[in-house]
């Protein structure tokens, strides 16, 4: 297991560091790093950076990828609108969570609420080479739906 570095900032004293919820989860819960008696609003349609009060040093060669909770999205049609965020490993700011309302009704965001899940994901580094040919495959340069599962298939 590698490490991953956590720096707390004043904002965020009292909050759980990102935890596993599960011994199989694969995503780090974030917690809300709002002011306990200021929730932040968001109106449906609208979306916020929500902070986390913490900055991380990510292990070599892994990204963070910032991903939605499910529950929040199934309850209150709440998700993060750059699904996923990615945070680079050479980033020492804040990390903040985009949230987005597509829900009916005001979401409140309180202080310690479980706001989105920190997967940790090992990068590739590619040279980029142009060339005249691609090479061919079974599926050539068919695209959206041409594997299936279009309105007619099941």
């Amino acid at each position: 297991m590698a490490e991953m570095r956590i720096r707390r900032l004043p904002h965020g004293a009292g909050l759980p560091l990102p935890a596993y919820q599960s011994e199989g989860a694969a995503g780090l819960d974030l917690f809300a790093a709002v002011p306990a008696d200021v929730p932040l609003a968001i109106a449906p349609g609208g979306w916020a950076a929500v902070p986390t009060g913490i900055a991380v040093a990510l292990p070599e060669a892994t990204e963070a990828q910032v991903r939605p909770r499910s529950g929040l999205a199934a309850r209150h049609g709440v998700t993060v609108l750059n699904a996923p965020g990615t945070i680079d490993s050479d980033y020492r700011g804040e990390v903040q969570v985009l949230l987005v309302n597509l829900g009916r009704e005001t979401f409140r965001v309180a202080r310690g609420m479980r706001i989105a899940q920190m997967i940790i994901a090992p990068v590739l580094k590619v040279v980029p080479r142009e060339v005249a040919d691609l090479g061919e495959t079974a599926r050539g340069t068919r695209g959206f739906g041409s594997t299936g599962g279009g309105p007619t298939e099941p």
